[in-house]
C-alpha cells in the first residue's frame, strides 16, 4: 500500500503520528479503527484519524504499524466527527480525547465484541468415517454425544459432563474428531424483570411535554423541560422514552453525579422490560466495557450514566436526556475540560435527533437560548399529585444567634417536625468538624503547608485535612507558636451531626456526604434508611441537594446561606441560587406540607429577597441583564489560560509572553492579566491565569488556533505546566 496512516496516540503532545501501513496489508483501512503501533520502546495503540499519500517525516524514517486490531469502526461516523470536534473546540490533544471515548480495557487492545469459545463436531465424524475410539474412553464417549446434534456448544453446556472436560476436548480435538471456534455474541448485562410501578396519571402541563418531545423524534431540538422541584420530570423522561423503545431506537441518560444513578436506574428498571446499561467511573474496567458493548452491538436500548457517557457509542441513538442540566459537574475540571452539556447537544445536532434538557433551575444560557426560541420551552410550573411548593422563611441570624451553627428558631422548628413523625433535612455543603483550628491567644490558624489555604478540622479521624491538595497531618491541641489551647472555629457536616444527636437523642440520624458514603454501597444502605423512614434526621452536603426524593422530608434547612453572596467570582450568584432552590425542593414532595428555613446574617440581601419573591425565574431574569450589562457568558465567550511553576514569577512570565503574543495576533479579543490565580499556591506549585475575552466564539477560536502551538515554543514552555479551559464555569 502507498499510503501514510494519520494515527492519534494517548499523549499530551498536540499532534497526530504518521506510519506505514503493517506488512502484507493491501487494502486501505476504514477511519475509526484501533492500530498497534510502536511508540518509542513501547507498543501503544491508538485510532486511526486520516489516511493521507505524504508525510512531512521522510519516508526512510516512518515506522511501521503492528497491526490492524478492528475490522470496523469503533466509533460510528457521528462520534467520531463529534470526537475530532471536541479536540480542535476544547484545544485538547486529539489523541487524550480519543482515549477518553473508550473504557480502559478497550484502549489496551480488548475487544469491541464479546465472544465465547465454542466446539463442535468436524465434518468426518459427523459422516461417521472417523476412527473408532476405545470403550474404556468413556469421558470421550460422553462428550462426543453431547455434542452429536451438530450444533455448537460452549462452556455452559459442557462443563457439566465432567470436572476435566477442557482436557478430554482437547485430545478430541488432537484426534481431528473436534473444532474450535470464537462466537460472538450479545454482552450479558443485568436485567432484572420489571417490579410493578404504575405509570402515572400525566398532568396538563406534563402531557403537552411529552406530546412535543415525541413530535420531535427524528430530528434535531434542543428542548428546555423547565420544572419547579417535584413536578414530575422523570415521569416526562420515561413516557418519552417508551415512544423512542417504540420506535426501536436507543435513549442516553447523562445525571450529574453517580449519586443520582442508582435511583434512576431503579426507577428506569422497575418501568422497562428493556435491558439498560449504567456507565460512570465508580464502575469497574470490566463493568465499563461490558456496558459499552451492550449498549454499541444496540442490546442495550436505554443507557444511563455520568459525564463520560456521553462518549458511549450506541448504534441507533434516538433521544438524549440530560438531567439537572445546570450542574457544574457536568463540566470536566482537569485534563480534558469539556463539558457533557455542551457536547450532548453538539452529538443530537450531528445526528439529526432531540435533546431535553431538564432542570428546576436551568443554566442561564440555557434559558438565553428559549428567549431566542421560545417554542423549545417546555415549563412544568406546578408540582405533581397534590404536593404543594414549600414556603420559604429567613432566619436571621443577627437577632437568633446561632450555637453550634443552629439558631433558636430552627430548633424548635426541628422538634415540631420530628414530633408530627416527619423527617428533617439540614443542608450544609462543608464536610468535616470545622473549616479552622484556631489560637485565641495568638490568631494562628493551621495552615496547609501545600496551598494557601486552611487546614479542616475532622474530628472523628482526627486530622487536619487540606480539602484541595488532600494533604494530611495529625489533629493537634496546642498552638505550635504559643503553646495555648487551640479551638475548632466554624461548622462542617460533622460537627452538626454531633450536635443535633445531643439535642435530638430520640431521633435516628444519617450524614451523607464523602466522608461517610466513601466506600462502595454506603451511599445505597443509607439512602435505604432514609427512604424506610428509620432516619429522621438527614445531613449532608451538595450529595443531598439535588434529584432525590424524599417524600416524608417535611422540613429543610440550610445552614449557611451567605456562602456565595460577596463572591467575586461572576457565576457566584448564578450557583448559589440554583443549591438554595435545589435543597428546598426536598421539603414536601409527599403529602405533608414543606418549609423551608434559610439561615443568613443578610436577610435583605437582593439575591435571598429576590428568591422569596420572585422564585428563580424572576433571579434568572435579573442576572441575565446584569450579565449582557457587563458582557459575560452567555452574551460573551471566554478562555482561560492557566499556568503553575515551583515560582510565581516563572508563571507569569509564561502567561505575560502569552498575552503579548495574542494581541498582536487577534484584536477582537481582550486579554485580561496575567494574574495570580485566586487560590495562588495549590499542592506546592504557584498558579497564573491569563483570561480571554471575547464577544463571539470565532474570534476567541481563531486566536486559540495560532497561539497555542506557539506557546509551545516559548523559552519558559518546559518550565511551567500550562493548559487551556474554554468556556471555564470557575475562574479560580
Amino acid at each position: 500500500m502507498n499510503c501514510i496512516l494519520r494515527i492519534a496516540i494517548d499523549t499530551p503532545l498536540r499532534r497526530l503520528f504518521d506510519y506505514l501501513p503493517p506488512v502484507h496489508c493491501n487494502t486501505t483501512p476504514t477511519l475509526g479503527i484501533r492500530v498497534g503501533v510502536p511508540f518509542g520502546r513501547r507498543r501503544v495503540i491508538g485510532v486511526l484519524v486520516a489516511v493521507t499519500a505524504h508525510s512531512d517525516v521522510p519516508q526512510a524514517k516512518l515506522r511501521r504499524a503492528h497491526e490492524f486490531i478492528d475490522t470496523e469502526p469503533v466509533f460510528d461516523s457521528h462520534l467520531f466527527n463529534l470526537l475530532q470536534w471536541s479536540a480542535e473546540y476544547y484545544r485538547h490533544p486529539i489523541g487524550e480525547v480519543m482515549a477518553s471515548a473508550l473504557p480502559g480495557q478497550l484502549a489496551q487492545g480488548a475487544a469491541t465484541t464479546s465472544s465465547r469459545e465454542c466446539w463442535q463436531l468436524t465434518p468426518d465424524v459427523s459422516a461417521g468415517s472417523q476412527q473408532p475410539l476405545p470403550k474404556r474412553a468413556t469421558r470421550l464417549h460422553t462428550l462426543l454425544e453431547r455434542l452429536s446434534d451438530g450444533a455448537w456448544h460452549d462452556a455452559t453446556t459442557l462443563a457439566n459432563l465432567h470436572p476435566d472436560w477442557r482436557t478430554g476436548l482437547r485430545t478430541l480435538e488432537q484426534r481431528g474428531l473436534v473444532h474450535r471456534t470464537l462466537k460472538t455474541h450479545a454482552e450479558a448485562i443485568e436485567h432484572p424483570p420489571p417490579q410493578p410501578a404504575a405509570i402515572l396519571q400525566l398532568g396538563t402541563a406534563q402531557h403537552t411535554a411529552v406530546q412535543h418531545i415525541v413530535e420531535s423524534l427524528g430530528h434535531f431540538a434542543t428542548l428546555l423541560l423547565h420544572g419547579v422541584t417535584g413536578s414530575g420530570k422523570t415521569e416526562v423522561y420515561l413516557q418519552a422514552i417508551t415512544a423512542v423503545i417504540q420506535r426501536g431506537e436507543q435513549a442516553l441518560v447523562l445525571a450529574p453525579e453517580i449519586a443520582l444513578t442508582p435511583q434512576l436506574v431503579t426507577r428506569f428498571r422497575n418501568r422497562f422490560s428493556v435491558p439498560i446499561a449504567v456507565i460512570h467511573s465508580g464502575l469497574s474496567d470490566s463493568e465499563r466495557l461490558s456496558s459499552w458493548r451492550a449498549a454499541r452491538s444496540g442490546q442495550a436500548r436505554i443507557v444511563i450514566g455520568t459525564r463520560s457517557a456521553i462518549f458511549t457509542a450506541l448504534q441507533r441513538l434516538g433521544l438524549i436526556i440530560v438531567d439537572e442540566e445546570h450542574d457544574a459537574s457536568y463540566k470536566q475540571q482537569e485534563g480534558f475540560r469539556y463539558s457533557a452539556r455542551d457536547l450532548a447537544i453538539a452529538r443530537a445536532q450531528r445526528q439529526g435527533i432531540p435533546i431535553v434538557l431538564g432542570s428546576a433551575t436551568p443554566s442561564l444560557e440555557s434559558l438565553l437560548r428559549t428567549l431566542r426560541k421560545p417554542e423549545d420551552l417546555l415549563s412544568l410550573p406546578d408540582r405533581a399529585g397534590d404536593a404543594q411548593t414549600p414556603t420559604l422563611k429567613l432566619v436571621d441570624l443577627r437577632q437568633h444567634a446561632a450555637n453550634q451553627g443552629l439558631s433558636t428558631p430552627v430548633m424548635m422548628s426541628i422538634r415540631k417536625h420530628l414530633d408530627a413523625q416527619s423527617q428533617v433535612l439540614l443542608y450544609l455543603n462543608r464536610r468535616g468538624f470545622a473549616p479552622v483550628l484556631f489560637c485565641p491567644g495568638c490568631g494562628w490558624s493551621a495552615p496547609c503547608p501545600r496551598c494557601d489555604a486552611r487546614l479542616t478540622v475532622h474530628q472523628r479521624r482526627h486530622k487536619l485535612i487540606c480539602h484541595h491538595c488532600a494533604h494530611e497531618q495529625p489533629l493537634r491541641n496546642d498552638c505550635p507558636v504559643c503553646h495555648a489551647p487551640v479551638k475548632a472555629v466554624g461548622q462542617g457536616t460533622e460537627r452538626i451531626e454531633d450536635a443535633l444527636q445531643k439535642i435530638y437523642p430520640d431521633a435516628p440520624l444519617v450524614r451523607i456526604d464523602r466522608d461517610s458514603v466513601s466506600r462502595k454501597g454506603e451511599l445505597d444502605a443509607t439512602l435505604a434508611r432514609v427512604h424506610s423512614g428509620e432516619a429522621r434526621l438527614l445531613v449532608g452536603t451538595q450529595m443531598l441537594s439535588k434529584g432525590h426524593h424524599f417524600p416524608d422530608v417535611s422540613l429543610v434547612v440550610i445552614l449557611d446561606a451567605d456562602q456565595g453572596l460577596f463572591s467575586t467570582e461572576f457565576r457566584a450568584s448564578e450557583r448559589l441560587a440554583q443549591s438554595i432552590l435545589q435543597v428546598a425542593g426536598r421539603a414536601g414532595r409527599g403529602d405533608r406540607p414543606g418549609e423551608v428555613l434559610i439561615q443568613t446574617e443578610f436577610p435583605d440581601h437582593p439575591l435571598l429577597q429576590r428568591l422569596l419573591h420572585e422564585g428563580y425565574s424572576g433571579f434568572a431574569h435579573a442576572a441575565l441583564q446584569e450579565r449582557e450589562q457587563a458582557h459575560w457568558p452567555p452574551f460573551s465567550r471566554i478562555a482561560l489560560l492557566r499556568a503553575e511553576a515551583t515560582t510565581l514569577a516563572t508563571a507569569v512570565t509564561f502567561l505575560r509572553m502569552a498575552q503579548q503574543l495574542a494581541v498582536k495576533q487577534q484584536k477582537k479579543v481582550n486579554v485580561l492579566g496575567p494574574a495570580p490565580a485566586p487560590m495562588t499556591r495549590r499542592a506546592g506549585m504557584h498558579r497564573a491565569q491569563l483570561l480571554l475575552h471575547a464577544g463571539s466564539v470565532g474570534p476567541l477560536q481563531t486566536l486559540l488556533a495560532t497561539l497555542l502551538p506557539q506557546l509551545d515554543a516559548l523559552p519558559d514552555a518546559k518550565r511551567v505546566r500550562w493548559s487551556v479551559d474554554v468556556d471555564p464555569i470557575e475562574l479560580f
